[in-house]
């Protein structure tokens, strides 16, 4: 029997999908610095965008979304499905007159924001609860519709005087959901699941019509929630050995599915249209949305308390989420703004079985017998990650030969860029003099010169940083001493 309302541990379950899943969604929905004014912020919605089958002819975008995957159900099984979209709404701003009428006006200041015209998002859903068996054959068909409308929102100053209102508009948008099962050939319980998701709106984009147009009319940042409450999922990315060729013979057009929840359930898939691993997890130290494209929250975070007054302002009035960012960003304690700086997510300690013994290479203490990058060579009392760990090299004393003499940290060279394999504004130092600060190698072998220019203003403060330039041996000359 297909139903539309979830059981309590299915909702559970899918409830822990979406912590991911809400990230797809609002992927990308506004951008920093948060202004509608900013150009970046002037193309809207990228990411699994299904737009009316008119305008596929039009522009490069896509009215579907295919998903196949993997399924080892159990007899009985039944199979919960979310389908999440944002259905765009445009706002518009408009100020109360002395007669009290209303006119539409491109922004609207107040003491704490500056309301502009802005496109919002609306999360859509559409749910679905079968049980396995009934996907066989024609499997199920749920269409969906949202119709247009309009709301209107007053707008209020401090002391609660209304002084104008924000008028929002949607047009209708319209799909369906098709979800069908078959077994896979051969002695296995498997099943191939397929799940197609598809805009089936009927407008026509009139003469000088855009993408704007057909946005609205659009299922936005569309992706699938699948939750199986007796079986399991099997992972396209590492199927096991046996369904490794059904794996690769599973079709997926413009989403990808993933396994979701915990590392260790199989339970939870999550369909996006953004590439994921198996089982993705918001990081811990992230305090909150940030919705921009991946961007790295500690930047976000610096860059976004770092705007001006009259910018926050407008970020503020630009959408309700783009102020919760302005609002996380200034009341971020220094905690958690430095936890954000970078995390370790796993350590191990590798020890040296037999006690160190002083080697060649650097001078310091290493096994005999243990080439230099084996983690084996390592002093016993260093973590592994700790750069102090491989003594067998010393920056500050290891040489290189070049033309059969010694270059180390003290040496004076003469500076010979190659035409490949170095940086282009390399090449306008060649012919001249510098000093060797270190020599140092790499995990596969190589060996490369740290150097200051000598007639560099700067050298000093590069020094102290230690912000060298780096050059091969091939590419320098040995002045004589």
């Amino acid at each position: 029997m297909t139903t539309t309302t979830f059981t309590a541990p299915a909702e559970a379950r899918l409830a822990v999908a979406r912590q991911v899943a809400d990230a797809v969604l609002f992927e990308g929905y506004v951008l920093y610095p948060y202004r509608a004014s900013a150009a970046k912020n002037r193309l809207r919605w990228q990411f699994g965008v299904l737009v009316p089958p008119s305008w596929t002819a039009t522009a490069a975008e896509h009215d579907f979304q295919h998903t196949e995957l993997l399924m080892e159900p159990r007899r009985g099984a039944v199979l919960s499905v979310e389908v999440r979209f944002l259905h765009a709404r445009r706002r518009t701003v408009q100020r109360v007159l002395p007669d009290g009428g209303f006119e539409t006006v491109g922004e609207l200041r107040l003491a704490d924001r500056v309301i502009v015209p802005w496109d919002e998002g609306r999360e859509e859903r559409v749910r679905l609860t079968v049980a396995v068996e009934e996907l066989a054959g024609s499997g199920a068909v749920v269409p969906f519709d949202r119709p247009a409308g309009e709301e209107t929102e007053p707008v209020t100053d401090a002391d609660g005087t209304v002084v104008g209102r924000l008028v929002r508009r949607h047009e209708a948008v319209r799909g369906v959901l098709r979800l069908s099962a078959s077994p896979l050939d051969g002695p296995y319980t498997a099943q191939r699941l397929s799940a197609v998701v598809e805009n089936t709106g009927e407008w026509l984009p009139g003469e000088g019509a855009g993408r704007d147009a057909a946005l609205s009319r659009s299922l936005v940042a569309t992706h699938t929630l699948l939750h199986l409450d007796a079986g399991r999922f099997l992972s396209l990315t590492d199927p096991p050995e046996w369904a490794r060729g059904a794996a690769a013979a599973c079709r997926n057009l413009h989403t990808w599915p993933v396994l979701a929840g915990e590392p260790d359930s199989r339970d939870l898939v999550l369909s996006s249209p953004i590439i994921l691993e198996d089982h993705p997890a918001i990081a811990p130290e992230s305090p909150g949305a940030l919705y921009d494209a991946t961007e790295i929250d500690e930047i976000l975070a610096l860059r976004t308390a770092a705007l001006t007054d009259e910018e926050k302002r407008e970020a503020r009035g630009t959408d309700d989420r783009a102020a919760a960012v302005i609002e996380l960003t200034d009341s971020m304690p220094a905690q958690v703004l430095e936890r954000l700086h970078g995390a370790v997510r796993g350590l191990r300690e590798v020890t040296a079985p037999a006690p160190p013994v002083s080697g060649d290479a650097g001078g310091g203490p290493v096994r005999p017998d243990t080439p230099w990058w084996d983690p084996g060579g390592v002093r016993p009392d260093t973590p592994w990650w700790d750069p102090g760990a491989d003594a067998s090299v010393d920056p500050a004393r290891d040489h290189v030969l070049v033309d059969g003499r010694q270059v180390r940290a003290g040496s004076r060279v003469v500076l010979r860029p190659r035409l490949r394999h170095t940086d282009a504004q390399d090449l306008f130092l060649a012919g001249r003099r510098a000093l060797v600060e270190a020599v140092l190698h790499d995990v596969d072998g190589g060996v490369h010169v740290a150097v200051t220019v000598e007639d560099d203003p700067g050298a000093d403060i590069r020094r102290e940083q230690g912000r060298y330039l780096y050059f091969q041996p091939a590419e320098i000359d040995v002045e004589a001493p």
